[in-house]
């Protein structure tokens, strides 16, 4: 296969810059950006009264990507989504954003699950700040006993241990699939 033809120009180092700068603008190569600006040039005409920024896409929230996958690549995308309680799109855009921006993604229902455990644990620790207080101040401390506190503890311990392997099953799950992530 033949390579495609090449287009150059010299250009001054300003126009250089503000080159560089509209293409990370609109997220593209300076490439791909002249290699627009070149195809709409060519197919309106060259009507010279278009704005340069006009020419790209620009970027919204409501923006659509469309992207071509393999029958059994959708699948797994598919299955993992209904895995995670979400759309198969939805999934899609959750994991490509969790890749750029190299995040670790928390389902809806993990995260409330997660809030829950918080709220329940902080009233936990209130209690037992109360108790203390009335322990400190010499007061007479009506209620639990010793092994009652120590069970709360072990209970608070348990959910910690249970809330971080909750949190590196996620991340992992994200890593390698849920299918993996539960052997």
């Amino acid at each position: 296969m033949a390579p495609s033809p090449c287009v150059q120009c010299r250009v001054s180092p300003e126009t250089k810059t503000k080159l560089h700068a509209l293409a990370r603008q609109q997220q593209l190569t300076e490439s791909a950006l002249l290699k627009r600006i070149v195809d709409v040039m060519v197919h309106t005409g060259g009507d010279a009264n278009s704005k340069v920024s006009n020419l790209v896409e620009p970027v919204t929230r409501g923006t659509r990507i469309y992207v071509r996958l393999r029958p059994e690549d959708h699948l797994l995308l598919r299955d993992r989504a209904l895995a995670r309680g979400m759309a198969s799109a939805t999934y899609a855009s959750v994991l490509l954003r969790a890749h750029l921006r190299n995040l670790a993604p928390l389902p809806k229902d993990e995260l409330t699950a997660l809030m829950r455990s918080m709220t329940e644990l902080r009233a936990v620790g209130r209690n037992l700040n109360q108790i203390a207080r009335a322990a400190n101040q010499g007061g007479r401390v009506n209620g639990p006993s010793r092994e009652d506190l120590l069970a709360v503890l072990r209970a608070c311990n348990g959910l910690r241990v249970h809330t971080k392997a909750l949190l590196q099953k996620n991340v992992t799950s994200w890593e390698v699939g849920h299918a993996e992530a539960d052997g």
